[in-house]
């Protein structure tokens, strides 16, 4: 399924985006300052907490407020699985890298940042099961360009974040011109609105979020993944061999899709599918299926 986006801005604040699939620049590695936080648990004080290792410079998924508390879709999904288990969650902002390390090392109990399945991760790591669609997107300005599909970039100056599955996915495909890729999503797209690239390719969701919140500029996303793609979903990251953590995690997660309070969180941080419902006349976004 092709989805089209209209009016997306990104939100001007370097090294605001990092990407799930690549590093950030950020190097804290401490508690997050809860004292301002609005959610408040419902499990007694003597819920065992667990340790959650985030990036925090990745919104809709994981980034903070002005007073260092977490929020995004994947802070509320973290929260809401162990709100359903009988877990606490006690986040820490890491680097990407970080967050694969600490918890392979056991010290986070888990990771969720925007983590895309990869079947090199399934064999080092416990993934957990999907409970997020997370498809890959090609961004452009250039109302003249038709583009429904990745195979419709060949001849042209492609850019994509560093070690990212986009990345990947352009080396695969191989027609283009040149390809060009940066450290956070923010450079991506300077270099889309300084016309140093044709098109740059990101997570949907990230693009989505800042056209809901900064529709200063005309540009056009096209998802290009399906949702049958293991790549294109979203998944926590436990140790190998955790068993327990994982079988609580993937409960949860089911029963959070039966209630659909994973849609619940989506709607809210990124507004309701805008689809059928949205007239062509509409110059913030237009979808089409």
């Amino acid at each position: 399924m092709m989805q089209l986006y209209r009016a997306l801005p990104i939100l001007l604040s370097v090294g605001l985006f990092g990407c799930g699939n690549s590093s950030t620049q950020e190097s804290a590695s401490a508690p997050v300052k809860e004292n301002t936080d609005s959610f408040v648990s419902k499990l007694p004080d003597t819920a065992p907490t667990i340790k959650v290792a985030t990036t925090g410079t990745m919104p809709p998924f994981s980034f903070q407020d002005d007073y260092g508390n977490m929020q995004g879709i994947d802070i509320d999904s973290i929260r809401a699985i162990g709100e359903e288990q009988g877990f606490k969650v006690e986040f820490y902002k890491e680097t990407w890298q970080n967050m694969f390390d600490t918890v392979e090392s056991g010290g986070r109990d888990l990771a969720i940042s925007g983590i895309s399945y990869k079947d090199d991760r399934a064999v080092k790591y416990g993934l957990s099961s999907p409970y997020f669609f997370n498809p890959s997107s090609i961004m452009y300005k250039n109302a003249d360009l038709k583009i429904n599909r990745i195979d419709d970039l060949q001849g042209m100056h492609v850019a994509a974040m560093e070690g990212s599955k986009q990345e990947d996915q352009l080396n695969a495909m191989g027609k283009y011109s040149q390809l060009t890729t940066r450290s956070t999503a923010y450079l991506l797209y300077e270099d889309l609105m300084q016309d140093k690239v044709d098109v740059i390719l990101h997570d949907l969701p990230i693009l989505q979020f800042t056209a809901k919140n900064h529709p200063e500029y005309d540009v056009t996303i096209v998802a290009y993944e399906g949702e049958d793609n293991p790549s294109a979903q979203q998944v926590i990251l436990m140790a190998k061999g955790n068993n327990e953590l994982i079988r609580k995690v993937d409960e949860g997660i089911a029963k959070l899709k039966q209630k659909g309070t994973f849609k619940e969180i989506e709607n809210r941080w990124l507004g309701a599918a805008e689809s059928a419902e949205k007239s062509d006349s509409d110059t913030n976004t237009k979808q089409v299926n």
